[in-house]
């Protein structure tokens, strides 16, 4: 599956109900942390609670860059089935 598509249909797919808190780590090796974000074909926008190093509130990043998502919200674990994980077949 392209990693990129996967990481779109995700956030497309982000529960109303669930806060939308994370950091994104890139393939360039950068944390951006984020407290909302807006989707597009390709692209995802994201807003900081505080500005970067260089003054920026704001990211617009290539669903292609980015390598993995930490999720903040200290919820329980089981919510991340709202995002469609499952259980694995064997548990």
């Amino acid at each position: 599956m392209d990693t990129a598509f996967a990481w779109q249909q995700l956030f497309e797919a982000w529960p109303a109900d669930m806060p939308r808190l994370g950091i994104i780590m890139t393939n360039f090796q950068e944390s951006i942390g984020f407290t909302n974000f807006m989707t597009s074909d390709g692209l995802l926008a994201v807003e900081r609670d505080r500005p970067d190093s260089v003054g920026a509130r704001k990211v617009l990043i290539a669903y292609t860059a980015i390598s993995a998502l930490k999720i903040t919200d200290t919820g329980d674990f089981t919510e991340i089935a709202k995002l469609g994980f499952t259980e694995p077949h064997g548990a």
